[in-house]
């Protein structure tokens, strides 16, 4: 394979190949019929496995040996999905041949037998009965049900059978029929004289499908699934799935939405525009997706394309050129005129390569057979009795433009769909028809929002607010007029005209940061929040709060004259956070089994990155160094010139193996034979394997062998690889140095680019189950709304207003009106549970291994810059006080940069007062009574006895 497979994929193809030689041996020995059950959920990346699966049962691999003579047949119920899968296989597994892969047509094949070494696709379409393949003609000599009987009869031995989960489009009627033609290949078919595959392989979202697929069948079946909180952790799939619908009846609805959804189609290709720019990445271009309705007649469509088309140009700023639109209808597949723009037809499966492409109009032909990344938000005119089409599109939608999650910009990791016939019910019914189609535990959130109450806000720590468009700002000294890029980007749609934004001038600090005019969501929160009454208003003490000397901001936008806010320079703020490496950590509860691969993965990043070009070599050359001094113990004590003679020489015995592929020393051994080169190489191979293919058993050929014998050293690579104990002791060594990795370069993380630190962050959570991390926030933030919270305009991160809502606690609202008199105060940050970006602290309770997130982060300004805080309110009445306490004085310790970490409590005072008691962590005496605590009861004492009140 020419790409790297995440780490989840690789488990997967251990396990599939491994059961598939099981399968194998239990065809050819017994004669059962086999079938394996493959289910992972959507954006897993099952074909990209298959490939390498079947990649390796051709070629082989470390630990087994391949066959070239083998033949697979590839079935789906879609042509275009057939297509699609042999494109990724020769794209991806690049040790197949041109002309291995053969789709099935009708019009010339002709075959008693497949060939040895081929990848045959077909789909169910071309086995119905109508179909010529399935008929004798004056042009063929055997239908393909004879074809294929013979290579079961002939083959059956090197002969696998893929069914694709293509079944999942199948519409209607269709759908039963390609079910039925499937299952012939599982229980035979004796009118057609078809015997059941010896060998099926079926991949599938869910296992409740692939089940009913398989029926009653009397073959052995295998199943492997893999986890959809796997997949979810891979950064392969987007984080999360808006449909947006009216909350109200509204004149010309359809329009109105479809000028929305191209807002954020824009907002969205600005955001990416400035990722983009900002990390050095390759321009994704998102697309706009438009699903319109069926036509009547000679019409192609009931939706009025044309009027479409001058809504989105009206909201874009100019006149798209001919291929920037394209359709992908089913009929006709030539190109259409709107207008004066000719509109190109364009094969789904070619959409995502198609950069020039922005807005693609298509009926249902989107739904099998296409995955478009780039897709960001989506209209559809469909009603609401198409739920099944509007489902299925979403699931292809889902995936992630540059396969990671951006952290810079968290609404990077969502798409929206807006749907103006919809209501909230007919919404939750495409949400449990999205999870019906691609699986019920879905790697991806889905929620529903009306276009005026969107359930989450997007907050920024450079907010730009949109101009109102009936408002003509005045332009004066020090201000800039900027517009969208005329050329490739779409302009600010403020206006019908190309937009203008007034940018102020930035500062010093902020000019290192690329400032690209970004619209505001119009479906968002912020741009709809109803304004808040005078008593809320009032409630958000924007007069009382205490500005800091010194700190400044330039507004982003002067459209219309704003309430007093704070001077908050949050873009400095932000930046002095990310620099100064306070630890977080990742909590998880699988635990780790191979730091070899941890290791190694760290040592390529900080070689390929410039932070330490040798550490990649240097690892495989201490790693060498560690075989050849096991080698040196064993000469000096005997025992290596008895470990040789087993590696050169081997028994001839008759293997048998039992039902479940292992093999069983029955036959008493016969005769030595000596060791062949290929014995050794296919030996080394497999030692290599278990060195975890990184290179280390080649170094230590390269390190410590001779020219006249470096037979020599292949073969203590064998000895070493066979010692399960040295095997272990590699791994402890591994662990070891990874971790000295981490500690040494941490500093250079911190100054390293974007794609560097998100490698890192991966590399560091597969590493251990509490993995130490570097807190980095991003530019961007959604999190959910709360209706009925409270408008804060001393947040870090703020929306377009300058202002972020939440709803506090009794506790949390009394500890931040006391943080706010703090005269150092300058803003502060919820920590929101569970966010990637989210501060976590682990802490142990009942043995296991949780994660903490504390409640707040305050910022403060000192003589000596600004200064961050910890502080978590938590009640005394939880069970897990004593274990978050401990988490906490743990934390401090490795966490000093931070001035104060506090668990705090409210509690009643004289009257009907309350005081806030307040356990600060960095006190080192303090820290270690908490440490050294056993109950609840210890801690209740030691806040009677040493909190600090600022009453």
């Amino acid at each position: 394979m020419n790409i790297e497979l995440k780490q989840f994929q690789e488990k997967a193809l251990t396990e599939l190949r491994r059961l598939c030689q099981m399968a194998l041996v239990n065809y050819v020995q017994f004669g059962q019929n086999q079938i394996i059950s493959f289910t992972a959920p959507t954006g897993a990346g099952k074909t990209i496995i298959l490939s390498a699966l079947l990649e390796s049962i051709y070629y082989g691999d470390a630990n087994y040996t391949g066959n070239p003579n083998s033949i697979t047949i590839w079935l789906s119920d879609d042509p275009e999905l057939n297509s699609q899968s042999k494109d990724k296989i020769e794209l991806r597994a690049d040790r197949f041949q041109f002309g291995q892969c053969v789709i099935i047509s009708d019009p010339e094949f002709d075959q008693d037998v497949l060939d040895d070494g081929k990848i045959y696709f077909i789909n169910t379409q071309k086995l119905a009965k109508s179909s010529n393949l399935t008929k004798h003609s004056e042009t063929r000599s055997n239908t393909i049900w004879e074809t294929l009987q013979n290579t079961i009869r002939q083959k059956g031995d090197h002969l696998y059978f893929v069914i694709d989960e293509a079944h999942r489009g199948a519409k209607g009627s269709e759908a039963g029929k390609a079910t039925t033609i499937m299952q012939k290949f599982i229980l035979g078919d004796s009118e057609i004289g078809l015997s059941k595959m010896p060998i099926v392989l079926g991949m599938s979202a869910t296992v409740s499908r692939f089940n009913q697929l398989v029926g009653n069948t009397d073959s052995t079946v295998h199943r492997y699934e893999v986890p959809a909180n796997e997949v979810r952790r891979s950064g392969l799939l987007k984080d999360k799935i808006t449909i947006a619908y009216p909350e109200e009846q509204i004149a010309n609805k359809d329009m109105a939405v479809l000028q929305a959804a191209t807002d954020e189609w824009i907002d969205k290709w600005n955001r990416w525009t400035q990722y983009c720019q900002e990390q050095h990445y390759r321009y994704v271009n998102p697309i706009m997706l438009v699903q319109v309705e069926n036509g009547q007649g000679n019409s192609i469509s009931n939706t009025d394309i044309a009027d479409c088309i001058a809504k989105i140009e009206g909201r874009y700023g100019k006149h798209f050129k001919e291929g920037e639109v394209v359709h992908a209808f089913g009929s006709p597949k030539t190109p259409i005129t709107v207008g004066t723009l000719r509109i190109p037809y364009c094969e789904p499966s070619k959409i995502a390569e198609k950069e020039g492409v922005k807005i693609v109009f298509f009926k249902d032909a989107l739904s099998t057979g296409w995955d478009c990344p780039r897709a960001e938000a989506m209209m559809s005119f469909r009603r609401a009795s198409d739920s099944t089409y509007i489902a299925q599109l979403l699931g292809r939608m889902i995936r992630t433009p540059l396969q990671m999650r951006v952290q810079v910009d968290e609404t990077l990791n969502e798409v929206k769909l807006f749907l103006p016939h919809f209501n909230q019910d007919t919404v939750d019914e495409v949400v449990k028809k999205l999870k019906d189609i691609e699986g019920g535990e879905l790697p991806t959130d889905v929620s529903a929002s009306g276009l005026h109450s969107s359930q989450t806000q997007t907050l920024s720590v450079r907010p730009i607010q949109a101009p109102n468009a009936s408002a003509v700002a005045p332009q004066s000294d020090g201000w800039t007029v900027t517009s969208g890029d005329s050329n490739s980007h779409p302009a600010n749609p403020s206006n019908s005209q190309a937009a203008q934004i007034l940018v102020a001038p930035q500062t010093a600090q902020e000019s290192s940061s690329i400032q690209i005019p970004t619209v505001q969501n119009t479906l968002s929160t912020t741009q709809h929040q109803e304004a808040p009454s005078q008593e809320t208003a009032e409630s958000t003490t924007d007069n009382n709060i205490p500005r800091t000397p010194g700190s400044h901001t330039a507004p982003s936008v002067a459209v219309q004259p704003n309430p007093v806010i704070p001077i908050i320079d949050r873009t400095s703020i932000l930046d002095f956070i990310n620099a100064q490496g306070y630890p977080t950590y990742s909590v998880r509860k699988t635990s780790v089994s191979n730091y070899l691969r941890s290791l190694f993965d760290l040592a390529r990043l900080l070689s390929q990155s410039g932070i330490n070009m040798t550490a990649a070599k240097e690892a495989k050359h201490t790693a060498a160094r560690f075989i050849y001094e096991y080698i040196q113990v064993l000469k000096s004590e005997g025992k290596y010139d008895n470990l040789v003679k087993k590696v050169m020489e081997f028994r001839l015995a008759q293997n048998s193996f039992d039902a479940m592929g292992e093999r069983i020393d029955n036959y008493v051994s016969q005769s030595l034979f000596s060791t062949t080169d290929s014995d050794i190489d296919r030996q080394f191979n497999v030692s290599e394997s278990k060195l975890g293919s990184e290179g280390i058993g080649p170094q230590y050929v390269d390190d410590y062998s001779t020219p006249d014998d470096e037979l020599a050293a292949y073969i203590d690579v064998i000895i070493f690889a066979g010692d399960t104990h040295q095997l272990e002791q590699l791994q402890e060594w591994a662990a070891v140095e990874f971790h000295g990795l981490k500690d040494r370069h941490r500093a250079d993380i911190l100054t390293a680019d974007q794609r560097v630190k998100e490698k890192y962050d991966k590399i560091a959570k597969d590493g251990d189950p509490v993995s130490e991390l570097i807190w980095n926030l991003p530019y961007d933030i959604v999190i959910p709304t709360d209706r009925d919270g409270e408008l804060f305009s001393d947040h870090l991160y703020v929306d377009g207003t300058g202002k972020a809502r939440f709803k506090l606690n009794t506790w949390e609202a009394a500890v931040l009106a006391e943080e706010r008199q703090n005269p150092d105060f300058v803003c502060w940050l919820r920590n929101v549970d569970r966010k990637p970006w989210a501060l976590c602290i682990p802490y142990v309770l009942d043995n296991d291994d949780k994660p903490k997130y504390p409640d707040f982060i305050i910022v403060r300004k000192t003589s000596n810059g600004y200064q961050l805080d910890v502080l978590e309110p938590h009640g005394s009445q939880y069970t897990d006080n004593l274990a978050i306490a401990k988490g906490l004085a743990k934390y401090a310790v490795n966490a000093p940069q931070f001035g104060r970490i506090q668990l705090i409590r409210l509690t009643d005072g004289p009257g009907n007062t309350k005081t806030l008691h307040r356990l600060d962590m960095t006190n080192s005496l303090l820290r270690a009574k908490v440490l050294h605590a056993n109950s609840n009861e210890e801690l209740n004492s030691i806040f009677n006895n040493f909190a600090i009140s600022y009453r």
